[in-house]
């Protein structure tokens, strides 16, 4: 709880930084001057113990072989220099910075420029030399440096952990002063915790091998905590290890916070891209050992749908998408499509662990392009396990959540399977809520590790029907918390079931006044003539609607309950007036109405015509036989019902709450009669206070 404490504190006094811009900056644009002066004091302090040797090294050395000719790219020993992976060649500090309030606009544009490329690339992306002026045009500027070179952000006082908590942190404020969706931009600690101790569990032994080389991905990284959280857990796992991580990220604002944390780390900057993944990826032809992300749900991608369409379109398997599109609402299931086309085909295969909401389970039927995803992925023995989560785990949703792993080198016990995990008892309450966070797994930094190694655990068993005592509603139950499943046992038969067209026929009044409202009836006395009306065309129309109407009557009022012999009467009776086929369609349509008693219509083949107004559809499982099932639960009720095989399809869906459900028996009787009781007298005592 010290670390929670102390990461809250340490936020808190960066947003105190607040109360100076109040009246200058409208709330929603705090952050643009926050975050930037933060990462710019975090680099800094990261720099500030060598900063002497650096500048000493560089006026006598370095300046001199530059000028000579002898020396063009200066960076990597100023690098060797500072012991980071950039360096500072400016005089100023943000100590120095605040000696000298005359001119700390001029002197910390000097300072910002003296970073080497990478460093100076990081506050490009905030647009900060805007708020520099704007500032120092307030009175502001001066201030503001002197409060942030209060604040020690070197690793050793915060270390990249805590860090990452205070940006994250800070972002949630910002979020909820500008009504921006907070869990864009970050995860739970404790969830990335649980997403990466499920993602290398099984890889431990390979993991460990001295000056092993893993690489790892996140195409929605944010501010880099899951690549963060990922790169610590090798290294507390192997000292040797060499995690090398690799991102893309599309807020610029986020982005510079994550590409200043891996400067700082000595991880290669240039692995991280800005921009959207969809359309511009920066990593195309890169693929990785683990990835793992989470990704905007529930958000629409209209902005990149002529991308991904035409991708989908023209390069199906050879691209990223083509397995299938999801709806435009929801385009989680293309960052899932786009991390396996980055799975290595070979040396171990790749590991996918991904945050999604419930939609992916079982939005769209069989056919459209969720389920299609579904299909291939599992077909393909892709799934591996799915993490149901507590709910109110999240910022900016109270919704569960489940995390997906998905890898294309199963364990041999785990080929042909899918593990589903309940863990939405596996949360305690906070003491104060975050937005929408009101449940941890732990504390949110000092993460409840009982609780995560014991889902973990759950996951390494791979037992069907494991089960655990849990707390449920404040009491302590023993409950089913993983089942093992066959890939075949998600998917279904999409089945059309068909029933026979029967029809009566009867020349009535009221079926003759449909028929004025057929427009192949009503057009025979409409002209055709273009530009222009030709009356006798009309004339001649509306004669002809009538001789059709005398030949009807001819029939008189006789139900036909065959359509055969109906068709012959009708065609007898206008066979002098020349009817054109869809004409004496109309009219069979209008004399018609559905009719149980009727005999079957059939096809010239003697087929029965199926009625789409009893067409029904059946989900049958993938491992059962069709026509078994239609003898036990669709003939003994409509014993004239068929198959249509040829609309039948494979579809596939994951009903994971139902495989988990819990009967909860009503309350008594009696205990609902006295707390009615109850309250009938405390209203009665409330009405009484009132007269």
């Amino acid at each position: 709880m010290a670390r929670t404490e102390n990461v809250r504190q340490l936020a808190n006094f960066i947003w105190s930084v607040a109360d100076l811009l109040r009246g200058d900056y409208k709330q929603a644009d705090y952050g643009k001057v926050i975050l930037p002066f933060t990462v710019l004091r975090r680099l800094d302090c990261v720099l500030a113990p060598t900063k002497e040797s650096v500048m000493d090294f560089y006026e006598t050395k370095v300046k001199s072989m530059m000028e000579s000719g002898k020396l063009k790219n200066p960076d990597p020993l100023l690098n060797q220099k500072a012991e980071v992976p950039f360096h500072n060649i400016s005089q100023f500090t943000f100590q120095k910075l605040k000696d000298d309030p005359d001119n700390v606009a001029a002197n910390l544009k000097n300072y910002i420029n003296g970073f080497s490329a990478s460093g100076r690339e990081i506050i490009e992306y905030f647009n900060f030399n805007d708020h520099i002026n704007r500032l120092d045009e307030a009175n502001l500027l001066f201030l503001i440096v002197k409060k942030f070179a209060e604040i020690d952000l070197h690793p050793n006082a915060v270390s990249p952990m805590e860090m990452g908590y205070v940006f994250e942190e800070l972002i949630r404020k910002f979020s909820e002063l500008s009504n921006e969706t907070a869990g864009e931009h970050f995860t739970p600690r404790e969830v990335i915790r649980l997403m990466v101790n499920l993602l290398f569990q099984n890889d431990q032994a390979v993991l460990t091998q001295k000056g092993i080389v893993k690489t790892i991905y996140d195409p929605a990284c944010g501010t880099g905590g899951m690549l963060s959280v990922a790169e610590e857990y090798i290294k507390e796992l192997n000292l040797d290890a060499k995690p090398v991580v690799f991102g893309q990220e599309l807020n610029p604002e986020s982005y510079a916070i994550c590409k200043s944390d891996m400067l700082i780390k000595g991880q290669n900057v240039s692995n991280i891209k800005f921009g959207n993944s969809f359309t511009t990826d920066g990593l195309e032809h890169e693929t990785f050992d683990y990835m793992l992300s989470n990704p905007p749900f529930g958000v629409e991608w209209k902005k990149v749908q002529t991308h991904v369409k035409t991708e989908h379109e023209k390069k199906g398997f050879d691209g990223r998408f083509g397995a299938g599109l999801p709806r435009i609402s929801d385009g989680s299931f293309l960052f899932l499509q786009h991390m396996i086309a980055k799975m290595k085909r070979n040396n171990g295969g790749s590991r996918i662990a991904i945050v999604f909401n419930g939609s992916p389970l079982f939005s769209g039927s069989a056919g459209s392009g969720e389920s299609e995803i579904r299909k291939w992925i599992i077909e393909n023995d892709m799934l591996e396990a799915i993490v149901a989560l507590p709910d109110q785990l999240f910022y900016n949703t109270g919704i569960y959540t489940y995390i997906w792993i998905v890898t294309n080198a199963k364990a041999a016990e785990r080929k042909g399977k899918i593990q589903l995990i309940n863990g939405i008892h596996y949360y305690k309450k906070m003491n104060r809520s975050l937005g929408n966070k009101r449940n941890v797994i732990g504390d949110g930094v000092e993460v409840m590790p009982d609780q995560i190694a014991e889902m973990t655990q759950i996951y390494g068993e791979f037992q069907q029907n494991g089960t655990r005592r849990v707390t449920v509603n404040g009491a302590e139950k023993e409950v089913v918390v993983s089942k093992i499943f066959d890939n075949e046992d998600f998917g279904y038969w999409r089945i059309t079931v068909e029933r026979p067209l029967r029809l009566n026929f009867q020349v009535s009044a009221e079926r003759l006044a449909r028929l004025e409202t057929e427009s192949a009836f009503v057009n025979l006395a409409v002209s055709k003539k273009r530009g222009g009306v030709a009356l006798e065309e009309i004339e001649a129309g509306k004669a002809l609607q009538e001789s059709i109407k005398t030949a009807l009557g001819s029939l008189g009022e006789q139900v036909y309950r065959d359509r055969e012999t109906f068709d012959k009467a009708l065609t007898k009776v206008l066979k002098a007036l020349k009817i054109a086929a869809p004409v004496k369609k109309a009219i069979a349509n209008a004399l018609a109405e559905r009719d149980e008693t009727a005999e079957i219509c059939r096809d010239r083949d003697g087929n029965p015509e199926p009625d789409g107004n009893l067409r029904d559809y059946e989900n049958v499982p993938l491992k059962e036989d069709i026509d078994e099932y239609m003898k036990r639960e669709v003939l003994p009720h409509v014993p004239d019902a068929w198959v249509d095989e040829s609309k039948t399809k494979i579809g596939y869906e994951i009903p994971f709450t139902r495989h988990f459900y819990e009967y909860v028996p009503p309350r008594p009787l009696a205990e609902i009669e006295r707390e009615i009781k109850e309250l009938e007298d405390e209203i009665r005592g409330m009405l009484e206070v009132i007269v």
